[in-house]
């Protein structure tokens, strides 16, 4: 006879191996499937793509090139989302869930769609950039490239802050401000020693999903840049299908190094932020 703790754990087990499968098929196999490729060139098993991709200027600048862009993007989404945050928790409850429900679906809003929105509105015949160059401002703009994609990125990774902050923000009850306010600490002195290190770990956090959301962004620079922009994700697509240079097995060491960059981060937040959290509570 099975204990029932054991029938328990058992039937735990078989509910969650669908989910578990799901995650292996679509993740962890396409992983290791890359990982091997990226160990091959030509027909023989070395390290030559790894040595290629480090030892390149040109591949070293993309990755340069796409971490100052998702850096400035993350920095931006944060900046301007934590005050759109700080205002909407002093709204009424529907409201603050319509602007969740519109900065989920603006958030998703990306790829061929939003560059095409955007080259509606800024591009170089577009509706903002005649209007402002009729009036005297934005004289050879051009959205075509670096600068624009730090705009359309900026668009949503806003929205994207948002999502990720206002949950946060519960950490700052009105008990906390009346107490701090009551001890006569001003609006600025709340927030700088009171408010921003309650709220540093979610901000860091969420800083670096807003990174990694920019690092992966491949459909919305190609749309906007094409190839022109020397972004990693555009190699990568540009290796794997491309007529002239195409070449699979570095573009999944690309990719693996790409995957490297974004893990080492997210690392370092689970093993030195959520023990502080822990050592706070």
């Amino acid at each position: 006879m099975v204990p029932a703790a054991n029938r328990t754990k058992i039937l735990a087990f078989l509910c969650v191996t669908p989910f578990l499968l799901v995650v292996f098929l679509f993740e962890v196999a396409p992983l290791l499937a890359v990982t091997l490729n990226s160990l091959f060139s030509g027909d023989e098993l070395s390290a030559f793509n790894y040595a290629e991709i480090l030892s390149s200027r040109f591949y070293l600048g993309a990755f340069k090139v796409s971490y100052l862009i998702s850096a400035a993007t993350a920095l931006i989404g944060l900046a301007v989302a934590l005050p759109i945050c700080v205002l909407l928790k002093r709204m009424p409850g529907r409201v603050q869930q319509l602007i969740s429900i519109c900065a989920n679906i603006g958030a998703n809003f990306t790829g061929f769609p939003l560059a095409f929105a955007f080259v509606i509105l800024l591009g170089i015949s577009g509706s903002f950039t005649l209007l402002f160059a009729r009036i005297g401002i934005l004289h050879g703009f051009n959205i075509y490239g670096t600068t624009g994609l730090v705009i359309v990125y900026s668009y949503f990774q806003i929205l994207f802050a948002i999502l990720l902050l206002l949950p946060g923000l519960g950490a700052l009850t009105t008990e906390i401000r009346e107490a701090a306010f009551l001890m006569g600490a001003s609006t600025w002195s709340f927030w700088r020693r009171i408010g921003l290190p309650i709220l540093a770990p979610s901000l860091i956090s969420a800083y670096l999903l807003l990174f990694a959301n920019a690092m992966g962004t491949y459909a919305t620079a190609w749309a906007l840049v094409g190839g022109s922009a020397n972004v990693v994700t555009i190699r990568i697509g540009e290796l794997t299908a491309g007529d002239v240079f195409s070449d699979p097995n570095l573009a999944d060491a690309l990719a693996i190094l790409l995957v490297v960059s974004l893990i080492i981060p997210i690392l370092a937040d689970q093993f030195l932020l959520k023990p502080r959290q822990h050592h706070d509570a």
